[in-house]
């Protein structure tokens, strides 16, 4: 079959980590930074603290401009690059020679980030969180990294224009819930109501997912309406130019942007807000930061233009009768046949693989469902590989259903024997060998690279693309997928 790189949340590795006060002193050379971190113990404490054990843990999302990796394995990003920087002033102000204290990053989805940092897991949240008086009653803030900011609507390309936000009355709007958006729209949707409108209708994106995912899958009308603060909205508008940015359309403004630590921690405020203040947005090392990463961003495919729309609906009751035959979900498997072939039966590779779902003659033959030459037999053929590969490799492990087939498409890209010695690695780091996304995901960005992870998240994002198709015509009642 075919291993196309289209675009993905990119995962991360962490910081290199020397020992600290505590810890066994590791073999000269590089040590291992995901065991060093994720097998840390939960502590609690002021900058003092911190200093004592020369590290400071930063809680950081996967992000294609706060935190990510480039082809050499490099952390690259915004939040990088400053906290290194802090890092590096930090020392200098310490004047310990030959003892450095350092920082550590740690990825976490978003949907963790302040629960872990109350747990003792982080020393600070670098992920450019909106200041909310709700968020203020469980953590302090820094001296903003930037303030005035508004948070807008944007547009798919193919999303009805609009006018004013009243037109956002009974249309979906993708966020995530764990966002300061969620909370603007809310307030939105009272508005309305008390006007007599109907309500926005929020659909939640997974916890995992970043404002850029969100973007990125509105500029390829896989989402209809989002809202992101105005100036990441004009900044990946740069990338991603099939956007709509309406200016026009506050449903929030004059918020600040602040890194977030601990209550009762003023040693750490001392320490972290006047650096913030030098290197905030609008000092040049703040805007130099926002304009270096504008590179390398892959688009989405468009999974949900007309003549797509038109795929899904015509293979749709294939996918469904071989995935409840095989008891795998149906969507899942048409998201793999998307990432695959882009739905398009007539599709052959350099190798021989053809069809929908990529199957190679010989494969095909094994398989014996039938002539893969033809639409129904072909898709019959890659559910029914993939139910071998879970029945063979993951059907006795305790996982969900989806993550049996997450671990499937990942070991169908990279073979079965390369994700086990994942798993087992993972385990070794404190990570759940059990679930794909943040944690055996991360072993393989560093054991194998990009193409894995791509592969794996490319259909999880087309997954929920065809959940949604799924839900908005379950809604009207034209024709959606059963």
């Amino acid at each position: 079959m075919s291993f196309r790189v289209i675009a993905s949340m990119l995962c991360a590795l962490l910081l290199w980590l020397p020992p600290s006060p505590g810890y066994a002193q590791p073999a000269k050379g590089k040590t291992d930074p995901l065991a060093l971190a994720y097998n840390m113990k939960p502590w609690i404490g002021d900058f003092d603290g911190m200093v004592k054990r020369r590290q400071v843990r930063v809680l950081v999302p996967y992000n294609k401009t706060l935190y990510f990796l480039d082809k050499g394995g490099t952390q690259r990003g915004i939040i990088t690059d400053m906290m290194t920087e802090f890092e590096n002033d930090l020392n200098r102000q310490l004047k310990n020679k030959n003892i450095r204290v350092y920082v550590v990053f740690l990825p976490t989805s978003r949907e963790r980030l302040i629960p872990d940092l109350l747990a003792g897991k982080g020393d600070i949240i670098a992920a450019n969180l909106t200041v909310t008086e709700e968020r203020k009653k469980l953590v302090d803030f820094s001296t903003p990294l930037a303030s005035g900011v508004r948070e807008i609507v944007v547009a798919s390309p193919g999303a009805p224009e609009l006018k004013s936000l009243d037109d956002l009355a009974g249309q979906e709007i993708f966020i995530n819930p764990v966002s300061s958006y969620y909370g603007s729209v809310k307030k939105l949707n009272a508005d309305l109501q008390a006007r007599g409108l109907k309500p926005a209708i929020i659909r939640d994106a997974p916890g995992t997912f970043e404002t850029d995912d969100i973007l990125e899958m509105a500029s390829a009308d896989l989402v209809k309406y989002t809202v992101a603060d105005r100036y990441l909205a004009n900044f990946w508008k740069q990338i991603f130019p099939q956007i709509r940015v309406y200016e026009n359309l506050e449903v929030d403004s004059g918020n600040d942007i602040a890194f977030a630590f601990r209550k009762d921690s003023p040693k750490l405020a001392a320490a972290l807000n006047p650096f913030m203040e030098k290197n905030r947005v609008g000092t040049s090392f703040g805007n130099q930061q926002l304009t270096k990463y504008l590179k390398s961003v892959k688009w989405v495919k468009a999974a949900t233009d007309p003549e797509e729309i038109e795929k899904f609906h015509r293979l749709a009751d294939f996918f469904r009768k071989y995935g409840d035959q095989y008891n795998i979900d149906w969507l899942l498997m048409m998201a793999q046949g998307y990432q695959e072939s882009r739905l398009d039966q007539g599709a052959k590779s350099s190798v021989g693989a053809i069809g929908v779902m990529q199957i190679m003659p010989a494969t095909g033959k094994e398989l014996q469902v039938g002539d893969i030459r033809r639409e129904e037999y072909n898709i019959h053929a890659g559910v029914k590989y993939i139910r071998f590969m879970i029945d063979q490799y993951y059907a006795k492990e305790p996982m969900t259903d989806l993550n049996r087939g997450l671990f499937a498409f990942a070991a169908y890209n990279a073979g079965p024997g390369r994700i086990n010695q994942l798993r087992k690695e993972a385990t070794a780091k404190g990570l759940d060998p059990n679930v794909w996304f943040d944690n055996v995901e991360r072993v393989a960005a560093e054991r194998i690279g990009r193409e894995t992870v791509q592969y794996v998240s490319n259909i999880y994002k087309y997954y929920i693309a065809y959940t949604l198709i799924r839900a908005q015509g379950a809604g009207d009642g034209a024709g959606a997928p059963r």
